[in-house]
């Protein structure tokens, strides 16, 4: 199967319309200024696993950011955006919705093992209408199995549905650099300090401080696996320090940014 990108998305076959229970295909963006792809839905369950760059998917309820050796899981039927900020690499299933009842029910990012890697890179390598049956059957068992039992990764942020906290939340993101208090994000979107609490914690489950943390988390990771160096992360999320940048990330990832990056990038 020919590798997707953007130079021949036109030759894009609807996965939907493939009679396989898993439709599997390389995913190459080059570093050109970013791809989008505007909220869509499929059938069928999707898997896309970054092995380079970086990607966010917004399904509703929430954000999430893939970084290297990780993958996003998008059950059928979820509404879901895509978007690549540099060049990416990876791979990219389709489950038919028979087969995923030991899958996630809900959107997740998952760690990747290397045999996880493998068997996709090996399902990618079938014909669209590759012949069922025999070997191929056992490699979609095996992707299925290693699918079920991926562990789940925290690189997720909770979205709010309440439009006058997604204006104010979509600001902060934004300009994450911006530490302005709580008091003051809630006077921007003409609340009180005490609605402003009750809804952030309503529409997200997360207090103002740990959506806010929570935030920093995913832009690293985002920044990190594009290319970034810790000090601009630093910066640019509005830290007055290094350190506390480092201490942060560590408390949220149990490792400091060098070493998680250095870890996703190995072999």
């Amino acid at each position: 199967m020919p590798i997707l990108s953007t130079a021949n998305v036109a030759d894009w076959i609807e996965p939907d319309d493939v009679p396989r229970p898993i439709v599997a295909f390389g995913a190459a963006m080059p570093d050109d200024g970013g791809f989008e792809l505007d909220p869509h839905r499929h059938r069928k369950g999707q898997m896309l696993l970054v092995q380079r760059g970086a990607i966010s998917c917004e399904v509703a309820g929430g954000l999430w950011i893939v970084p290297p050796r990780s993958a996003i899981w998008v059950p059928g039927g979820a509404l879901h955006s895509f978007r690549i900020s540099g060049g990416l690499e990876g791979y990219c299933a389709f489950v038919d919705p028979a087969l995923t009842e030991a899958l996630p029910t809900s959107c997740c990012a998952v760690a990747v093992t290397p045999l996880l890697r493998e068997l996709l890179a090996r399902a990618a390598h079938l014909p669209y209408f590759y012949e069922e049956g025999g070997a191929n059957s056992r490699l979609v068992s095996v992707i299925l199995d290693e699918l079920a039992a991926a562990r789940v990764e925290d690189l997720h942020l909770p979205m709010p549905g309440d439009p006058r906290l997604r204006r104010i939340m979509d600001a902060m993101i934004a300009t994450p650099s911006d530490r302005s208090s709580l008091a003051i994000w809630a006077k921007r979107a003409g609340l009180s300090e005490r609605t402003m609490l009750r809804l952030v914690r309503r529409e997200t489950g997360m207090s103002f401080g740990q959506w806010r943390r929570q935030l920093g988390v995913v832009l690293a990771v985002k920044w990190l696996a594009g290319g970034a160096s810790i000090q601009r992360v630093s910066a640019d999320l509005g830290y007055e320090s290094v350190p506390s940048f480092v201490t942060m990330f560590r408390k949220a990832l149990g490792t400091s940014p060098a070493r998680y990056m250095a870890e996703r990038h190995a072999g």
